[in-house]
């Protein structure tokens, strides 16, 4: 067959108009409500970030149901999310465990952490804390850790469940002082092991920083000794660090951040993420995450989510192997 001018021009027609749709669709979305599926029950952290940023893109994206999906160590919220059709219209609300701990740590992963999501854009992180008991004759990390070291055996750390980014900083910290043998105590939540330290029921937790941890440390229910950031917090300039306090090692921050199934289109991603970097720029989102000690991250887009997860997936996977950590 000749493809003489008028087939030609034919074909040409026919690929544009094949293509109409895709761009019709892009140019378009949202057109109806985004949900954002958060993989913690509410009231946490996840929760604390999600919720702001859903009200702060309203203008820009249109509502924002948010759907809490907790279970499996986040796991199950992941699960929903790689399941949904790959049309910008279910995201997740990412972080280390639910990305990275439940894959690297598991025999057979319920998801891939690069494979099955598109990564959109970088929210905040939010810092953990060495939280221990008021009564203890301790008011540095220094002091704290010689107090360990002297009777590891006897001492204990609680975090809010076996696998989370709690509990291995919690181990990491061990590794650092060399007191394998302090005794780990996993919760079913992060308020419980608090209340437990304020009780003395145990020395020491992991805790990530938030509004009600920091409000515990001021009214002295309990001592925050050091933060595990880079940097001190905006909104408790009086922590030291743990690089402050002597322990360099202890570095380590969780992140909150949106992703969507693999194979979402390009142009909706860039939608979300240029809208997301207009939000995250506002001072008032900026104040309500310093707030609950959650510092705002300002590179937003999908390169600096996907170095950051990287990043992280080469900073905990050899710590995962050290401890043997298995979740299935």
């Amino acid at each position: 067959m000749t493809l003489d001018r008028r087939n030609f021009l034919y074909l040409v027609g026919a690929a544009a108009n094949l293509g109409l749709p895709r761009v019709a669709g892009a140019q378009t979305y949202p057109s109806r409500p985004i949900k954002l599926v958060i993989p913690y029950p509410p009231g946490g952290v996840q929760d604390a970030v999600g919720r702001p940023w859903g009200e702060s893109v309203k203008a820009r994206l249109g509502t924002v149901v948010i759907e809490n999906i907790g279970g499996a160590g986040g796991a199950l919220g992941g699960s929903t999310v790689k399941r949904a059709q790959p049309d910008g219209y279910t995201l997740l609300l990412g972080n280390g465990s639910v990305l990275v701990i439940n894959t690297v740590a598991s025999s057979r992963p319920p998801y891939h952490p690069t494979d099955d999501f598109e990564p959109i854009s970088l929210l905040g992180f939010n810092s953990l804390a060495i939280a221990v008991n008021s009564d203890l004759p301790t008011r540095t990390l220094g002091e704290f850790v010689a107090l360990v070291k002297a009777n590891p055996s006897k001492m204990s750390y609680g975090s809010n469940g076996v696998g989370s980014l709690n509990h291995l900083t919690g181990e990491l910290f061990k590794s650092l002082i060399h007191a394998e043998g302090m005794v780990h105590v996993p919760y079913r939540g992060a308020a419980a092991a608090t209340t437990d330290v304020i009780g003395g029921q145990i020395p020491m937790a992991v805790a990530a920083v938030n509004g009600q941890l920091l409000e515990l440390h001021r009214t002295g229910k309990l001592r925050i000794l050091a933060i595990t950031s880079p940097r001190r917090l905006a909104a408790a300039p009086d922590i030291p660090t743990a690089i402050e306090a002597g322990l360099p090692g202890l570095l380590c921050q969780g992140f909150s951040g949106l992703f969507a199934p693999k194979g979402t289109p390009r142009s909706v991603i860039d939608r979300i993420s240029q809208e997301t970097g207009a939000a995250m720029a506002d001072v008032t989102l900026q104040k309500t995450y310093l707030g609950i000690g959650v510092e705002p991250s300002l590179e937003t887009g999908p390169a600096a989510m996907k170095t950051f997860l990287d990043e992280d997936i080469a900073r905990w996977t050899p710590v995962i192997k050290s401890i043997g950590l298995k979740l299935d």
